[in-house]
């Protein structure tokens, strides 16, 4: 073992508790926190108190529950302003919010959940005037969605149609790894899974229904491939105008996201951005 492999596994666990925080932003207690990341809860107060004096923790107001802080934001906001394959995509994805007049995003995978690394919203419900307007505002701010953001690769349209764009022996890979960490649930999501694949292979795209706090969201999302690496991403929309039979989404949705998706895989072909450690 090196002598630097103890400062490694410091960093590794640092940036375990990080992940933790999900894209809701709520706050967590020390013991949440090593509930999430599996860490003693005596190994999460001494790494929560060092990113305290480093500033990518805070305390929650009024209250020891403690919340990203600004240090964090730097660090993705100098990666998202680096990123060619962001600053290009997010064009054709504003555009397409403003058409459907839902939100839009285009993720690539952080080990089993999917980052939103471009994001649209429409323009069209900045200001709130009805009822339908304010449902789609929901949406579109929702803490789930938004550049930055982490979704469920297991639970999301956009997760399934990202595993749908892999060679068969990589997708069958995480395909074993997501069944093995929904443990009691492996069965039921199983299903879901392969049900997505089978609209994938028949549609080209799928659609899967989400809820988050108490609120339903219909998603929809296909796999696409973009820079000289031929790296896989998914696109997917997001609305709470969601029906149970698909067919809203299929049919008014679909054909816009597959023309947005092509319009992407054709501006971003030259871009030499691949997967990590490339």
């Amino acid at each position: 073992m090196s002598h630097d492999a103890p400062v490694t596994l410091t960093l590794d666990r640092g940036l375990q508790v990080l992940r933790a925080f999900r894209a809701n932003s709520a706050p967590l207690t020390d013991s949440e926190l090593a509930q999430r990341t599996g860490l003693p809860r005596t190994a999460v107060v001494r790494l929560a108190a060092t990113l305290l004096h480093l500033g990518y923790l805070r305390h929650a107001a009024g209250g020891t529950q403690f919340e990203l802080a600004s240090g964090v934001a730097g660090i993705g906001q100098a990666w998202l302003d680096a990123d060619p394959i962001a600053r290009a995509a997010t064009p054709v994805i504003q555009a397409l919010a403003d058409k459907l007049g839902m939100a839009v995003a285009l993720a690539v995978p952080d080990q089993l959940d999917m980052l939103t690394i471009a994001y649209g919203a429409p323009e069209s419900v900045k200001s709130v005037e009805s009822v339908d307007s304010m449902r789609a505002a929901a949406c579109v701010e929702s803490p789930r969605m938004g550049v930055g953001s982490l979704a469920s690769m297991a639970r999301t349209a956009i997760g399934h149609a990202w595993l749908w764009g892999l060679p068969e022996y990589e997708r069958r890979r995480y395909f074993l790894r997501l069944l093995e960490v929904a443990n009691t649930q492996a069965a039921s999501l199983r299903k879901a899974i392969e049900l997505s694949f089978e609209a994938l292979r028949e549609w080209g795209g799928c659609a899967v229904q989400e809820t988050f706090e108490h609120v339903v969201y219909g998603s929809i999302a296909l796999p696409l491939r973009a820079g000289q690496w031929r790296m896989p991403m998914a696109l997917g929309v997001t609305t709470t105008d969601f029906s149970s039979d698909l067919a809203n989404l299929r049919t008014g949705v679909l054909p816009d996201l597959s023309q947005a998706a092509r319009e992407l895989t054709v501006l971003l072909a030259d871009i030499r951005v691949g997967p990590p450690g490339h």
